[in-house]
């Protein structure tokens, strides 16, 4: 039950998805120090550590659960350590294991090694969505590829392309987000075991100088751990440079959730495209007749959060002093897990959004039809000249029938007649048979769906080929409250 009297982050309260709080939850991160500790002791017993038993293993692998936080919280209190209270716990749980239980570790070696598991595991979580949002916006470019829409460039009215087209502009940086944080992921080693300040010297000496076997043991425990190797030297922590990689993947991804969900709150102004409305969802306490744009306003709001965090691995990754210090701990609390818990909200919001986008083509033709008519004078001025006219005599005939139709336009705030004039206007007599042909839309996207069909057939489709399995099995759709 929730507490009301206490403040509760939003991000876990009210919009996270339950994987993704889980994976940054305290059963998460103390329940892998447990396990953490099984491994670095089955590690041991295997090459040789006699003090490390099976029945103490037995016994620590029998109570990874339940975890009393309430002995942990206490001990904690008494001893300003909180590794060193749930090592106490852990033994108070599993007592024939209390003694050899973190033989040989830093505290690192359970803070760090169980920050990498989360942050491997979170990337996990996000590539799959990522690519679960690329392949549902790739079936809305689809779609509309063809469909031709005013585009713009300062957002002043340009020429012509589709609204598929477009689409494929968000598409494609989201690939690249795809890739950057695979990058991050596959770059993504353990800190192993490496000792207080990355010596190894106590491991060294519980195996009597045997260098072979510490190195081996840094290798099992990596393996058993899930990864394929471990950082090759430390400090007393993994370099926080990691940190800082996996983070701009994350602010990047930021960057482009709200270059995206801009566009969409523009195209809601215009009434041409909107994100998904409920039935019964309010857009105003006053104002009953809107249509906020609340989900794309969100993912503005949260892709700011996201991008100002990396700034804070950039002061830590900096201000490292030789093999650590500890004014990097509390920041890493609070910048890490909010960063895979935002990422992984503003991918729940855009899945939602682009899952039920819906197109108004009707009101997409009429802003093309009060802007085309201006485009179509240089098609109009080249049918006249094969038609045998003169291009001078051709352009200022356009040009004066132009302005009256500007000054209708912005002066009286009437509709674009243009093509109108042009009809009435005897000069152009030799094309008026041509000239729905001439001014007809598809006409000026250029290779707008050629090149849809060929960047979602190849760019795309190679993208997603490594997620195909996890998209066959389908998405969760985050039910999302307001």
């Amino acid at each position: 039950m929730t507490d009301h009297s206490r403040y509760s982050s939003p991000l876990t309260s009210r919009y996270a998805s339950p994987e993704m709080a889980y994976n940054f939850s305290d059963d998460k991160k103390f329940g892998t120090w447990r396990q953490l500790w099984v491994t670095l002791a089955k590690a041991e017993h295997k090459l040789g550590l006699t003090d490390v038993t099976p029945e103490a293993i037995a016994e620590m692998e029998a109570n990874l659960t339940p975890i009393d936080y309430k002995m942990a919280a206490e001990e904690e209190k008494k001893r300003r350590h909180d590794v060193m209270a749930h090592v106490h716990t852990f033994g108070v749980a599993a007592p024939k294991a209390a003694g050899i239980i973190h033989l040989g570790a830093t505290s690192c070696y359970v803070t760090d090694n169980s920050e990498l598991i989360m942050m491997r595991d979170g990337l996990e979580i996000l590539l799959g969505k990522l690519a679960g949002v690329v392949s549902t916006l790739s079936s809305f470019a689809e779609q509309y590829k063809s469909l031709p829409t005013l585009g713009f460039t300062h957002f002043q009215p340009a020429q012509l392309t589709t609204v598929g087209k477009r689409a494929c502009l968000w598409i494609q940086e989201l690939l690249m987000d795809l890739r950057n944080i695979s990058r991050a992921r596959a770059d993504l080693r353990f800190r192993g075991v490496k000792g207080t300040t990355g010596t190894q010297a106590s491991f060294l000496a519980l195996f009597d100088g045997n260098h072979d076997k510490v190195e081996a043991l840094d290798e099992l425990v990596t393996e058993l751990s899930g990864f394929p190797a471990a950082y090759p030297v430390t400090g007393q922590t993994y370099t926080r440079k990691v940190d800082l990689d996996v983070l701009n993947a994350l602010s990047s991804f930021g960057a482009t959730a709200h270059k995206i969900a801009t566009d969409i709150r523009l195209l809601a102004h215009l009434k041409e495209i909107e994100e998904p409305f409920e039935k019964d969802q309010i857009g105003s306490s006053a104002m009953a007749y809107k249509r906020n744009p609340m989900r794309s306003e969100r993912v503005c709001s949260l892709a700011r959060h996201l991008m100002t965090l990396v700034g804070n691995t950039h002061q830590t990754a900096a201000t490292q002093w030789l093999e650590r210090t500890l004014d990097d701990s509390a920041n890493r609390r609070i910048s890490i897990p909010e960063a895979f818990l935002t990422a992984d909200i503003l991918l729940s919001l855009l899945q939602n959004i682009f899952s039920g986008m819906v197109v108004y083509p009707s009101v997409i033709a009429r802003r093309i039809s009060q802007e085309l008519p201006f485009m179509a004078t240089e098609n109009i001025i080249m049918a006249m000249v094969k038609d045998g006219g003169d291009r001078q005599v051709c352009h200022e005939h356009i040009r004066v029938l132009s302005h009256q139709a500007a000054a209708r336009v912005k002066q009286e705030g009437l509709e674009n007649d243009l093509i109108d004039r042009i009809r009435k206007e005897p000069y152009f007599a030799p094309i008026i048979p041509r000239l729905e042909q001439l001014i007809e839309p598809s006409t000026f996207v250029g290779r707008a769906p050629q090149q849809v069909a060929t960047f979602l057939a190849r760019d795309v489709r190679e993208a997603l080929e490594p997620f195909k399995e996890r998209l066959q099995k389908g998405l969760d759709h985050v039910e999302l409250s307001v």
